[in-house]
């Protein structure tokens, strides 16, 4: 929702202790998003498969039908009858400020979702998702021997030092935002050099200064893409990161993995919305090989 004014302009600060407030926002847009689908989208414009696996709510009806719609698997959501989807109500003023209410409602039952152990599952993620479901599925994919990313995002604070090393000691990879890993860092006490120790790649991403990718001792810089417009950021570490598992899935090596994920963050960039972009696999072969030179 867009407010066409400016909260400050009705919110006082000797009244915060009082605040009753409404504002008029003419302009809504609703969007499909959470991290597995956005992850899974993107992989299905890259042609290529992911299941998101997750929780939802008796309200999932016309997010199914968009799942369906662009070949989305949905083989690993389970719906529970009795919780909403998470979703998330977003007012942003003419500053660009924005008041969030997030509603976890079925996504806090995560947890009653297992990690596929029958071998069709050859890489996962564990993304933001409910803390008990996140710890679950992490200790399962360890269990499975299946390797795995932790993406920590928004869920970071939802875990102490100790809780967030142990992810760590579990993953395969880590990949987190530069403000993430600062934050990872500082809970865990431990350096870049020490998280990247204890995986085969640490990945952090840094918006318009591109990523970096810390793995056996070397740190790989990779530029980021200029996008044809800068219109939403919402969505954009799931395009990169369903990049970067695309090329993990075929073992190119970190720099093509990092090259194609900002190719994919830069188009995503460019459209209101976590799924909203929709380039052919040919357009997305084409910016890689104008902007690095490098194939699909």
């Amino acid at each position: 929702m867009v407010y066409p004014g400016r909260f400050r302009d009705h919110i006082l600060p000797d009244k915060i202790h009082l605040l009753n407030v409404s504002f008029v926002v003419p302009t809504l847009r609703r969007n499909f998003g959470g991290c597995a689908g956005n992850i899974a989208y993107n992989l299905r414009l890259l042609e290529c498969d992911g299941h998101a696996m997750g929780t939802v709510g008796h309200d999932f009806g016309p997010y199914r039908e968009w799942m369906e719609k662009n070949a989305m698997s949905t083989r690993h959501v389970k719906v529970l009858d009795d919780e909403y989807t998470a979703q998330a109500y977003i007012t942003t003023d003419l500053d660009a400020n924005q008041l969030t209410a997030f509603h976890p409602g079925a996504m806090t039952h995560s947890w009653r979702q297992q990690v596929p152990t029958d071998g069709s599952i050859t890489i996962g993620v564990c993304a933001p998702d409910g803390s008990e479901g996140m710890i679950a599925h992490a200790s399962q994919f360890a269990s499975a021997g299946i390797p795995f990313i932790f993406d920590p995002g928004q869920a970071m604070t939802l875990f102490g030092g100790p809780e967030l090393a142990t992810f760590v000691e579990q993953a395969t990879w880590v990949t987190v935002n530069d403000y993430e890993a600062t934050l990872l860092e500082e809970r865990t006490s431990l350096s870049t050099g020490e998280l990247a120790a204890r995986v085969e790649a640490y990945v952090v991403t840094r918006g318009a200064e591109g990523s970096i990718v810390h793995t056996g001792g070397r740190r790989v810089e990779i530029p980021a893409v200029r996008a044809a417009a800068v219109v939403d950021p919402t969505g954009c570490g799931d395009a990169y990161r369903a990049g970067l598992l695309y090329g993990m899935a075929r073992r190119r090596d970190w720099r093509r993995c990092a090259r194609l994920a900002s190719v994919m963050g830069s188009i995503k960039t460019a459209h209101r919305g976590g799924q909203n972009h929709r380039p052919a696999r040919s357009e997305i072969a084409q910016r890689l090989r104008d902007t690095y030179g490098d194939t699909l």
